[in-house]
């Protein structure tokens, strides 16, 4: 499968990502929890401002959905191969967001709202711990409408996609347009995917969950969400269990099966499909190279379909999902470099 026969098309909350290296203290005083991912609170609306006044802070184009979109083009390197949908501000921060995003190579079709600011992320970083806290105040991304799915050049853009990913924290902007981008998956046979996006989003946002989880034909999460979706759904918790479960629940479409695809950090990544489990062990990075892990999960992911797009085997769409996670967590955010050298990595 070629790049011209379709896109890999990605639809979450678009959010500038600032980023910095923070003391402890900035996380208490916030009482934010590390290695963890919210929505902002009125108490975190100051958080922004000072990191940009505080602290040396890097602005990337990002939100969980955009930054596996960025991954998956990064990873194929050919034109055309990505898309993506979401709603920004008509402002500077969303200026910088669609720029930072075409020149990654992803296609964007971007709704834009005048009245609402373009969505951020404070993206904290632990520098011992080298682990990172999410603070989202999505903003604009909040107002997208299904109405922007139907405008032409969209429709031509979800009629070329092959994969379709959304985020678990989109469920919280607009359940209709997931469903309308999911009807289309089931109509056209093409996958249909979905991370669980954060823990909060399970037990906070389960019926919207519930009501797209049955076209889901690829669902990810990491170790946290699956042991939340298990603690819900009364599985226990033995993440492969849980994994199996998942799997075997109801289809919309017989197309394909679902599988579920769990990471575990530095552990072996759980892969379910039809009463099977596999895991998948991780090449283990020496701790002197691991520069923070903000954007680990989004580049698995981005990863994966990159290679699912290709049609290529389960093991060799972890192994992407793998390389790429590896490549992420050795730079400062969801950054990469230019070229992509996973075809040379595996020889």
């Amino acid at each position: 499968m070629s790049a011209t026969n379709g896109t890999i098309l990605g639809m979450c909350n678009p959010l500038l990502d600032i980023s910095a290296e923070v003391p402890a203290g900035v996380f208490d005083k916030y009482g934010i929890q590390k290695g963890n991912a919210i929505l902002a609170e009125e108490k975190h609306l100051p958080l922004y401002e000072e990191m940009v006044k505080e602290y040396p802070v890097q602005y990337i184009a990002g939100g969980a959905g955009l930054n596996s979109i960025r991954v998956a083009q990064w990873m194929l390197q050919q034109p055309d191969a990505t898309a993506y949908f979401g709603a920004i501000g008509v402002d500077e921060f969303g200026d910088l967001l669609e720029k930072g995003a075409l020149e990654d190579g992803v296609k964007v079709s971007m709704m834009k709202n005048p009245e609402r600011p373009t969505g951020t992320c404070a993206v904290l970083i632990d520098g011992d711990a080298k682990e990172r806290s999410l603070v989202a105040n999505i903003a604009a991304a909040d107002t997208f409408k299904e109405t922007h799915l139907d405008e032409a050049v969209n429709k031509d853009i979800i009629k070329s996609s092959k994969i379709v990913y959304v985020t678990g924290f989109f469920l919280t902007v607009s359940v209709e347009s997931i469903l309308k981008l999911a009807n289309h998956c089931v109509e056209d046979k093409v996958y249909f995917t979905m991370n669980l996006s954060a823990p909060f989003l399970i037990e906070f946002f389960g019926d919207q969950m519930a009501s797209v989880m049955p076209y889901t034909d690829f669902v990810f999460g990491n170790e946290s969400e699956a042991a939340t979706y298990g603690k819900t759904k009364g599985w226990g918790e033995d993440l492969k269990e849980i994994a199996l479960k998942l799997a075997a629940e109801p289809k919309r479409s017989a197309t394909f099966p679902r599988i579920v695809v769990f990471t575990q950090g530095s552990e072996g990544t759980i892969v379910a499909c039809h009463g099977k489990v596999t895991e998948y062990p991780v090449e283990m990075l020496p701790k002197e190279q691991l520069v923070d892990t903000n954007g680990a999960g989004d580049a698995f992911v981005g990863g994966f379909l990159s290679q699912l797009y290709l049609e290529k085997s389960m093991a060799e769409c972890v192994e992407a999902g793998h390389f790429a996670a590896r490549t992420i967590i050795q730079r400062s955010g969801c950054t990469f470099p230019k070229e992509c050298d996973f075809a040379t990595a595996k020889k």
